[in-house]
């Protein structure tokens, strides 16, 4: 049991380390689903934006984050999820752009498409179809390479 209630930045630090389960080399933070953390009275309250609101992750990052903060000793807490405005890519965080292109995963550009291959830097990409691994991504190939990438679509 917490005695003292940690500050919401410690919180944040906390979250931080809590990965995304479909992409667990971005944080839910660098994801940009956490979007805030506040104490109402006693309760840890987090509100929770999901990628889209038919997620099918969305029960399980509910979970861990419960599961990190209760391993941190916080007894009351309230996860809320919040719907609008409704999470886009422009909530992903500069680190965690970086962590999916070093992960082999192109971040989403505005132009709809990504502008270079994740893994060898060549412009030379091509679309082989509009899903991927998970909704939220498509399928590429680089033409240099010749590797498939995954490209995280920009919502």
């Amino acid at each position: 049991m917490v005695t003292n209630k940690p500050t919401t930045e410690t919180v944040w630090e906390w979250l931080s380390a809590v990965p995304d389960p479909e992409i667990p080399v971005i944080s839910l933070v660098d994801l940009g689903v956490i979007r805030d953390v506040s104490w109402k009275e006693e309760t840890l309250e987090v509100t929770v934006t999901p990628t889209y609101s038919g997620c099918p992750a969305t029960r399980i990052i509910n979970l861990e984050i419960e599961t990190a903060l209760r391993d941190q000793g916080i007894e009351n807490l309230a996860l809320k999820t919040q719907l609008s405005p409704a999470w886009t890519t422009d909530w992903l965080s500069a680190e965690g752009r970086r962590k999916l292109e070093e992960y082999g995963i192109a971040p989403p550009q505005p132009a709809g498409g990504p502008s270079h291959c994740p893994r060898c830097n060549s412009a030379d990409v091509e679309r082989i179809s509009q899903f991927g691994s998970t909704p939220c991504k498509a399928q590429w190939r680089c033409r240099a390479c010749l590797e498939p990438f995954d490209y995280f679509k920009c919502i």
